[in-house]
């Protein structure tokens, strides 16, 4: 079951509900770019989308969680190490 998302992943310096939520997808996201998927094929099989249909839908979807995949890695990741606060 694909998870409900919104076209524009978020792009708060802070990790999100929507980023917990969406952790998976953000790192099947990256897999598939390392493995060398063209976008089409990634936005169709993880989002459930037709890119046939919707060219620019697709590719902002696909553009915009992408980014928010490589930010959760290059510096997201860090928020996920702080002490939570009670």
């Amino acid at each position: 079951m694909i998870e409900p998302f919104e076209d524009i992943a978020p792009s708060a310096q802070e990790i999100t509900e929507y980023d917990k939520a969406h952790i998976k997808l953000y790192a099947r996201l990256l897999d598939a770019e390392a493995d060398g998927a063209h976008w089409q094929e990634a936005v169709q099989v993880l989002f459930g989308l037709d890119p046939a249909r919707e060219p620019e839908r697709c590719l902002k979807v696909h553009t915009s969680h992408l980014a928010r995949a490589h930010w959760m890695t290059s510096t997201g990741f860090r928020h996920l190490l702080r002490p939570t606060q009670h």
